[in-house]
């Protein structure tokens, strides 16, 4: 890598350590030419893939258009700007392990009702009016009544899983669930 303060190409690392939770690498490096020490970041470049929106449009995936989306959906809601993150960086981690090309913008649109009912069901109503376009107020009532007959996250989280996800580290798929304290293995 190319010192930045001499522009010679000679330069070593003398440390690399784990950043950002292990999404990069933080490597300290010295110029052998002129000694001066810098910081760079090494993280893997991964392409998120193209929206397709309603109107057969084509556009690269905006982290900052998902996130304000929410954000103006949770506005003057009690639900800290961590939570959001994390709920982004679900939908994020859906796209990149998806490996697809492109992805509907209507998907996204329903992983974003999916996370904002698990973190605010007001901020859930108000995203679903305008994604789904609510016509009347019986439209809005439907809405209403259908997630007040939905358990919520919170209960959704705690029920067990009967068909654990792929990706899950509760087993794979297949795995039979057992009682606790029936141990023992399976024949």
């Amino acid at each position: 890598m190319r010192c930045p303060f001499c522009f010679a190409d000679e330069t070593r690392v003398i440390d690399s350590r784990l950043a950002d939770d292990g999404d990069s690498v933080r490597r300290r490096r010295e110029c052998e030419v002129c000694s001066e020490r810098f910081t760079t970041f090494e993280r893997a470049e991964l392409r998120l893939p193209q929206v397709i929106k309603s109107d057969s449009r084509r556009e690269l995936f905006s982290e900052d258009k998902l996130r304000g989306g929410m954000t103006r959906a949770l506005e003057k809601r009690p639900v800290d700007a961590e939570a959001v993150e994390k709920a982004v960086g679900r939908i994020r981690h859906k796209l990149l392990a998806g490996g697809d090309r492109e992805v509907r913008s209507r998907d996204i649109g329903e992983w974003v009702m999916e996370e904002l009912k698990d973190l605010d069901p007001v901020a859930y109503v108000r995203f679903a009016s305008v994604y789904r376009s609510f016509q009347d107020l019986n439209a809005f009532r439907e809405e209403v009544q259908r997630l007040q007959n939905e358990p919520t996250g919170e209960s959704r989280r705690k029920q067990l899983k009967l068909i654990p996800d792929g990706d899950s580290p509760e087993g794979s798929p297949g795995d039979v669930p057992r009682r606790p304290g029936t141990g023992g293995s399976r024949r």
